[in-house]
């Protein structure tokens, strides 16, 4: 009898975005240390999307591992409506240091998906206990904010929100300003903040992660969400990817001038130990749910809302976060990119190479760029048999790998992804 996990995991569990009838059997993993997974069977596989973009520090850190631990031996959990704890205090005090200086407040959820749901929950409430009739948002086309109906509401339409299409409220969006597209994009806006229904705008900074990886600069963000300001509208960070060093600078918004009201966090949060979502806003924002009376409170929560566990791991990612070897380690990572992003560079096979800090997207040319482009499984599976898990988007091939990962580990990954250089290249 097969008594793997990969064959008892079959009779009992349901993957997320997987075609069950279809997919192959999914691979036992029994341990983790630092970029490596290590298989049931032995086989070990460079961990280079750090595991959904959360693993920001590598498997199995001994310094987080250790905190969990203390944490869990103290306080595992207690309600944080009329309560608190020293890691919920102490992580919102060392967050707000790091962000933007107009950030004032932190409201504690349970992933990505709600953080950007709290997000939106706050800046239509914001109006609304002004008595302004504000209920539209703006998003970028493309753009992906999470799962939950608000967030999908405010992402693509796709084929993943098509089943749900009648019940998603509608959304003004924006084309996003690549190069080549940045006055089209700035006069849409402009055209769009003509009306006086605008509430906010919402958006994934200087990368669209979902979206393959789609970048675009500081400077036409920051001409963007000046024109936000100056009609009165609502600015929200979804730095739920970018967060924490992805794009080279600990946060995306560090290379703005202008700042976000909200901004919203995850993923990287814990250093990829465990659930937890952050939405931070500004002082004026928090102000307007202050009243006698108590129908103007901000009424939502979550039973985990500021789990010390979670809070504790935060913490201990904080402290790597805050250390010199983390920024060397962003600024190595960005450099080796660069250098393999340009030595691709007009190769057969390659329609764009796009990288900005710690992320970097090989855009294979195949025709029609697609989620469901039938290349996707056969570039997943030739990393697999190389000890390299990338999840590709379709055609287009990305890597975030945790910041621990090694200038060896590093150059097997780019030695892979030029063999799907090689394998498009020969069939295409």
């Amino acid at each position: 009898m097969d008594n793997s996990l990969s064959n008892r995991d079959q009779l009992v569990n349901w993957h997320p975005y997987t075609q069950m009838q279809t997919a192959p059997p999914p691979i036992g993993i029994a341990r983790g240390q630092g970029a490596v997974l290590y298989a049931e069977d032995g086989k070990e596989y460079i961990d280079a999307v750090s595991s959904w973009w959360v693993n920001i520090h590598g498997h199995a850190h001994p310094h987080i591992a250790a905190r969990v631990s203390e944490q869990l031996s103290t306080l595992e959990h207690v309600i944080f409506a009329g309560f608190t704890h020293a890691p919920a205090v102490e992580l919102s005090e060392r967050l707000l240091r790091l962000l933007p200086q107009n950030q004032s407040r932190v409201f504690y959820s349970d992933n990505g998906s709600t953080a950007v749901e709290v997000a939106l929950k706050m800046a239509l409430q914001y109006w609304f206990n002004q008595g302004k009739d504000k209920t539209k948002i703006i998003a970028l086309e493309g753009s992906y904010h999470g799962d939950t109906f608000g967030a999908m509401s405010v992402s693509e339409r796709s084929v993943f929100t098509r089943p749900f299409q009648q019940y998603l409220f509608d959304v003004e969006f924006l084309p996003v300003p690549v190069p080549g597209n940045e006055e089209a994009s700035y006069e849409h806006l402009e055209t769009l903040l003509t009306r006086q229904d605008i509430a906010a705008f919402v958006f994934e900074p200087l990368v669209l992660g979902t979206a393959g990886m789609v970048m675009y600069s500081p400077a036409v963000l920051d001409k963007l969400m000046e024109l936000c300001r100056k009609n009165g509208v609502l600015i929200i960070a979804d730095e739920v990817m970018t967060g924490f060093g992805r794009t080279g600078k600990r946060f995306a918004c560090d290379y703005l001038t202008q700042q976000p009201d909200l901004m919203c966090f995850s993923k990287g949060l814990t250093g990829g130990t465990m659930a937890l979502g952050v939405t931070t806003c500004s002082q004026e924002i928090f102000a307007s749910f202050l009243s006698e009376d108590k129908t103007r409170a901000f009424f939502h929560g979550h039973s985990y809302t500021a789990n010390p566990v979670a809070c504790a791991a935060s913490l201990a990612s904080l402290d790597l976060v805050e250390n010199d070897l983390f920024l060397e380690n962003l600024d190595r990572i960005s450099g080796s990119h660069a250098v393999f992003a340009q030595s691709l560079s007009g190769k057969p096979g390659i329609k764009a190479c796009r990288q900005t800090g710690t992320i970097l997207a090989i855009e294979f040319e195949v025709g029609q760029t697609t989620y469901f482009h039938s290349l996707r499984d056969q570039l997943y599976t030739l990393a697999l048999e190389n000890g390299v898990l990338l999840r590709p988007l379709g055609n287009i091939v990305y890597v975030l790998p945790p910041y621990c990962i090694t200038q060896t580990q590093l150059e097997k990954v780019y030695q892979v992804m030029e063999q799907m250089r090689q394998l498009v290249a020969g069939s295409f």
